[in-house]
């Protein structure tokens, strides 16, 4: 029970901080380096779960920890930089063609967007003015039957007009 509570527990970014005693840089990188997004709630605002805040704070002790060590025994840095700048290198220029083409594939979907919107405005206004239309010739039709009625048949196809009166 208090475990469920605990995963639903959500802290703001003002509240990571201050537990995690770091600025914003440094927990962007921890961030990275445990492979955590922030999320967003409806408002835009950035949270964290406390299960996420959980990990970076064990991920920030390791750092600490494993920093001086790391420094004495490091390997050195031109085979790794190489290596990693060629790895980043690859990895940017995925993202630069995969967004390319994405972008190219929404392109041509949408290209005939702006006619459908057009002709969809046409129709609509050529639906309205039929709409009119029929209005007046439903007007029409009630005057036209009402002058109809005025008419008596008399015989041999003649009619006679009636006169109405007032009290009629």
């Amino acid at each position: 029970m208090q475990e469920q509570m605990l995963k639903e527990k959500t802290l703001s970014p003002q509240e990571v901080r201050n537990i995690l005693k770091a600025d914003n840089k440094e927990i962007v990188e921890l961030c990275r380096r445990a492979s955590i997004l922030p999320k967003k709630n409806s408002r835009g605002q950035t949270y964290f779960s406390y299960d996420e805040v959980r990990n970076l704070r064990k991920l920030q002790a390791q750092k600490h920890v494993a920093n001086p060590i790391a420094r004495a025994a490091a390997v050195p840095a031109g085979k790794h930089s190489s290596a990693l700048a060629s790895i980043l290198g690859s990895i940017k220029s995925m993202e630069t063609s995969l967004s390319d083409k994405i972008g190219k594939v929404i392109d041509e979907k949408l290209e005939g967007m702006d006619e459908v919107v057009v002709e969809l405005i046409r129709c609509k206004t050529d639906n309205e003015t039929l709409r009119q239309k029929i209005i007046d010739l439903n007007k029409e039709i009630y005057q036209l039957k009402n002058d109809v009625s005025c008419y008596k048949a008399v015989g041999f196809g003649l009619y006679k007009k009636k006169e109405h009166h007032a009290w009629e």
